[in-house]
């Protein structure tokens, strides 16, 4: 780390999480001197890393959050790609065992596990590359005054409180963010915060063993799919892991966990509905994690502006916390730094420009008003898509009348003259917010996930327009059949009573 030189302006960001630390790296590159201020412990610790194996479900990134990475740091997007494990589509495990490939992707795009411990501690790495970036641990910000542009922040290992002062703040420190409650005393903050009522736990399935003596160990499950085990009300997943072990979750309804209350109770039910699940986890790698690993709720917040006057904006979860069935919350909080850094740049707002006490720097000002006014729409539209996604993981995927539409879906898409794909337009992505210009047929899925040139909101409108097509297509078909049955029925009748 250099020290920052005396003309640079300095922006403090809240949170060293992965939007955290790409803020960062965004902020540092565009000349700005960056403080990241982080409650917990270093997560690069062997102790932080097991309290996060406890309680986090794996993540799923994707091309908006690669594009996102790609566009502050390409040579950081290349090196993080060798983490990751590619999922080319889901498998559905039924209750008898089958299973059921999905692929995600008629081209053959993919979306990557990869554990939060992992993903975390790598982006930490790539900003602590950064000229002009500092990271300080156990430092709890407690209360900010962004008029007089200054926050205090806790001290855990020294027990002391520390006034730091800044030029700029970033909020990135999650659903619970400190720097929201501070905004929503200084704006008027629209704010929705709801629980669903499900919850979730992790669970580990082992790795297998090697194949030959002393080699490598196996994976029990095809290591290229993210598995699902449906069942309408309640669901299990499982995504690889790079020691070819695998990370599972359970999502249930609150109440299916509080029958769940011995351990006969819970290993009959898993052998009622995880039968193929059950061995490869372990009866009692299952209980111990069961007891041992948290329970924790599900909970999606909007809140509206994201920003106050040139003083702070708030990004990721700490902005728009979303359930995690589209695997987009990741993502869209890596594209959030990704957008607000194009707005930035487009704004020309000067890191080393001196703004005089009790004024605003104007450029930055709009820039911030630009993306609270431009990114509401897209949050609010991915917010809701990844509710609607959980019934479907759950439950349409087993359904008759999701293969159809999916069969037609992609038959309508396969007639597209041209197939886009994420490498076609990420470079364009390196200075423009979003191209949004989708032609032709394009199914939901490969919207949201391998199309980061087109916002979540145009998304949404342009599969509301798809799927009027699709049921007018579906009431055409079932008219079609209905009428063909009928002049059967006719023609037979008439057979029937015209015999001699």
């Amino acid at each position: 780390m250099s020290t920052a030189g005396s003309n640079r302006r300095k922006a403090v960001v809240v949170g060293a999480g992965p939007v955290g630390c790409l803020a960062a790296m965004s902020l540092a590159k565009m000349g700005w001197s960056v403080d990241i201020y982080e409650g917990r412990p270093d997560m690069r610790l062997p102790s932080s890393k097991a309290a996060a194996q406890q309680r986090s479900i794996n993540l799923a990134i994707s091309a908006r959050g690669l594009a996102a990475i790609q566009a502050i740091d390409p040579g950081a997007a290349d090196r993080f790609l060798s983490t990751v494990i590619p999922m080319r589509g889901r498998m559905i495990h039924d209750t008898q065992g089958r299973l059921d490939s999905q692929p995600y992707d008629r081209d053959g795009q993919c979306i990557n596990s990869i554990g939060r411990a992992f993903l975390n501690e790598d982006l930490l790495k790539e900003a602590l590359a950064v000229p002009d970036i500092r990271v300080f641990f156990e430092h709890k910000v407690t209360s900010i005054d962004f008029d007089r542009r200054k926050m205090t922040v806790h001290n855990v290992d020294a027990a002391e409180d520390v006034d730091v002062s800044f030029d700029f703040c970033v909020g990135a420190d999650g659903s619970y963010s400190i720097v929201r409650r501070q905004l929503m005393r200084v704006v008027r903050m629209d704010y929705q915060q709801w629980y669903i009522p499900h919850d979730y736990i992790e669970l580990k399935m082992p790795a297998g063993p090697p194949k030959d003596p002393g080699g490598d160990p196996t994976y029990l499950l095809d290591p290229n799919h993210l598995h699902i085990w449906p069942r309408h009300t309640f669901m299990l997943i499982a995504l690889p892991n790079k020691d070819a072990t695998f990370t599972c979750t359970l999502f249930a309804p609150t109440a299916e966990f509080e029958r769940l209350d011995s351990d006969e109770t819970l290993l009959a039910w898993f052998q009622d509905n995880f039968p193929d699940a059950l061995p490869l986890i372990g009866e009692q790698a299952l209980l111990e994690d069961f007891h041992r690993n948290p329970r924790s709720a599900l909970m999606s917040i909007k809140a509206r502006p994201y920003h106050y006057k040139d003083r702070v904006v708030i990004l990721g979860d700490s902005a728009h916390a979303m359930v995690p069935f589209y695997g987009q919350g990741l993502n869209c909080g890596l594209e959030d730094v990704r957008v607000l850094d194009t707005l930035l740049r487009e704004a020309q707002v000067d890191a080393t420009a001196q703004v005089p006490e009790g004024q605003e720097d104007g450029r930055l000002a709009t820039a911030l008003a630009r993306y609270s006014e431009s990114r509401h729409e897209d949050l609010v539209a991915i917010s809701d898509l990844a509710m609607d996604n959980y019934v479907e993981m759950r439950h349409s995927v087993t359904t008759l009348a999701y293969r159809f539409r999916k069969a037609l879906d992609n038959l309508l898409y396969s007639l597209n003259r041209k197939h886009v794909t994420a490498e076609d337009v990420v470079p364009a992505l390196s200075n423009k917010t979003f191209l949004n210009a989708p032609s032709g047929w394009l199914p939901l899925y490969t919207m949201v996930t391998f199309r980061p040139d087109i916002s979540y909101s145009t998304v949404r409108r342009k599969y509301q327009r798809q799927s009027e097509i699709l049921e007018m297509a579906g009431w055409f078909s079932a008219a079609v059949a209905v009428g063909t049955v009928g002049i059967t029925c006719v023609t037979l009748l008439r057979r029937l009573y015209n015999r001699p």
